[in-house]
C-alpha cells in the first residue's frame, strides 16, 4: 500500500491543537511538507517544532483568523502566488457554540456558514488550479456525524455540517476527472478542546457533574470511549495518500460506531 507522500505539500487548517495538529503531524510522518494555517503565531510556531522531518521536507505557517474570511483567502492567495502548490488540503476549523436551533440568532449562523464553508471554498479555490496541474489533489473536510445524523443541542451545527458536506459531495464530482478527490471525515466525540466545552455546557444547564455528562456520553458508543485526536488523524492521512486514489465524495466516520445508520 502506498502511503507516502514525499515530495507532496499539505495545507492544514486549525493546525495548533486537536484534529488538526495531529493530522498535521501524521502527515509530515508520511513524508510531506506541512504548511500549518491558523490565527495565533506563538501557537504555529510550537506546532511547527513538533512535525517530523526527513529528507527534503520542508514545514512552514500562515497566520490567518478564520473569522475573517477576507483574510484567510487574501493570506492563502498570497501564498499560491509565491508560487507554491498544495496537493493536499484539510478544511478544519473549530465547530460553532452549542444549543438549539430555535434561539440561534442569524448572526450566528452567518458566523458559522463564513468560518466554515465559506472559508473552505475560497481555500479550494485557491488550491485546485495547482491540483489540476500537478495531476494530483486530495481535498479532506473534517466536520461532524451530525452531516449524517443530527446532534442535540448541535442546532447551528447540524445545519451548517449538511451544508459543507453537499458542498463537498458537488465539487467532488466536478474535479474527479482532474484526480483530486474530495472527501469528508467525521469525528465522533474526540477528546479536544471542542468537547471539553460541550460537556462543560451541558454539565452546566443540566446542573450536573461534567463527570456524568462524559460517562453518559461515552455509554452511547460501542466502543465505551472517546477518540483521541490521532485516531481521526489516521482517516484523514489515508484520504491523503495515494493508496486512496479511487475514493471520492464520501463521508468516513469515526466515531467507535455510535452514529446509528449506515
Amino acid at each position: 500500500m502506498n502511503l507516502n507522500l514525499s515530495g507532496k505539500t499539505a495545507l492544514v487548517g486549525g493546525s495548533t491543537q486537536g484534529i488538526g495538529l495531529a493530522s498535521a503531524k501524521e502527515l509530515a510522518s508520511m513524508g510531506a511538507s506541512v504548511v500549518l494555517l491558523a490565527r495565533n503565531e506563538e501557537k504555529l510556531k510550537k506546532a511547527i517544532s513538533e512535525l517530523s522531518v526527513s529528507g527534503d521536507q520542508s514545514h512552514s505557517y500562515l497566520v490567518a483568523d478564520y473569522s475573517k474570511t477576507d483574510e484567510v483567502k487574501r493570506v492563502v492567495n498570497d501564498w499560491i502566488s509565491a508560487g507554491n502548490t498544495a496537493h493536499i488540503l484539510v478544511n478544519n476549523t473549530g465547530g460553532p457554540p452549542a444549543g438549539p436551533v430555535h434561539q440561534a440568532s442569524i448572526e450566528e449562523f452567518m458566523n458559522a456558514f463564513n468560518a466554515h464553508l465559506v472559508n473552505n471554498h475560497n481555500l479550494a479555490q485557491a488550491v485546485i488550479p495547482g491540483m489540476k496541474e500537478a495531476g494530483f489533489g486530495r481535498i479532506i473536510n473534517i466536520i461532524s456525524t451530525s452531516v449524517k445524523i443530527p446532534l442535540k443541542g448541535l442546532g447551528v451545527s447540524n445545519t451548517i455540517r449538511g451544508a459543507v458536506a453537499n458542498w463537498s459531495k458537488t465539487l467532488s464530482n466536478e474535479v474527479g476527472a482532474f484526480n483530486i478527490t474530495v472527501n469528508n471525515v467525521l469525528p465522533g466525540a474526540t477528546e479536544t478542546e471542542r468537547l471539553t466545552g460541550i460537556i462543560e455546557n451541558k454539565a452546566s444547564k443540566g446542573n450536573v457533574e461534567k463527570s456524568d455528562v462524559a460517562a453518559k456520553m461515552t455509554a452511547e458508543i460501542p466502543m465505551g470511549r472517546f477518540a483521541q485526536p490521532e485516531e481521526v488523524a489516521n482517516a484523514v492521512a489515508f484520504l491523503a495518500s495515494p493508496a486512496a486514489s479511487y475514493i471520492n465524495g464520501i463521508n468516513v466516520p469515526v466515531d467507535g460506531g455510535r452514529t446509528g445508520s449506515l
